[in-house]
């Protein structure tokens, strides 16, 4: 009997494909004010993250920092609205750090990543000169540039046997995926001058649709994937400017 059913690998897919179509045609639904300011500049900031495996690995946070390049485009004020693309290259250490609990053996993994996050900007308040508030959301694509382990604790055949579930693969196995996908949305708020440019603070959550080792039904594991909180803060200054005199 045949399954009408849709893969989950399916979903992820389609996902992803919908928010790259609604970040390229953001701008040109818009009926509004036009705008044409384009902002440049860096951020940085902290994130926590956790791969959620499939079996079950008991974690707790990964720390690690981020930092990189912005770029804004601001193209309609629609109905006090203000609506802009962003796109931004990052440098990121993700990974995870276990919880072991039945012996005095760490672990953690960090795993280094370029991330290219494109999203769709939502912004109410001031553009020039005070602050506003504002909404980010769109797919971000990353690639892994690397990784590295850290033990401590005794390490033994009966540590390791003590394990919940059983699960050691993850030990000495190496990022199997070296391209990931996923979703990223925020919400922050911005001060703007017009000397100096647009100081953020913002607090975003990844959510990763694609595996990071193999998950097909011959491997250990069926999902793992990335999860993270990233709390950041950029500064973007305008290289082009909309010629507008009402503009605040």
């Amino acid at each position: 009997m045949q399954k009408n059913v849709v893969s989950l690998h399916t979903v992820k897919r389609l996902l992803c494909i919908f928010s790259l179509i609604a970040v390229a045609l953001f701008c040109r639904a818009q009926v509004g004010e036009y705008r044409k300011d384009l902002a440049v500049g860096f951020g940085g900031g902290y994130v926590l993250n956790r791969v959620s495996f499939n079996p079950t690995i008991r974690q707790s946070w990964h720390g690690g920092a981020q930092f990189g390049a912005t770029v804004r485009y601001t193209c309609e004020k629609y109905y006090g609205i203000i609506c802009a693309i962003q796109a931004e290259l990052n440098f990121a250490q993700l990974g995870w750090k276990e919880k072991i609990e039945t012996s005095s053996d760490t672990y953690s993994r960090t795993v280094n990543y370029f991330q290219i996050p494109f999203f769709a900007r939502i912004g109410f308040g001031r553009e020039r000169k005070g602050v506003q508030g504002y909404i980010v959301l769109g797919p971000q694509i990353a690639f892994c540039l690397g990784d590295s382990e850290e033990r401590g604790g005794e390490w033994s055949e009966e540590t390791l046997a003590k394990r919940p579930n059983n699960v050691v693969e993850q030990y000495d196995l190496p990022i199997q995926k070296k391209f990931e996908y996923g979703i990223c949305g925020g919400l922050g708020f911005e001060v703007s001058n017009p000397k100096v440019g647009h100081f953020q603070i913002e607090g975003r959550y990844y959510f990763g649709l694609s595996s990071i080792m193999n998950d097909s039904k011959a491997d250990k594991f069926t999902r793992s994937a990335n999860g993270a909180i990233i709390a950041r803060v950029s500064w973007l200054y305008d290289v082009v400017k909309t010629k507008n005199p009402k503009i605040r």
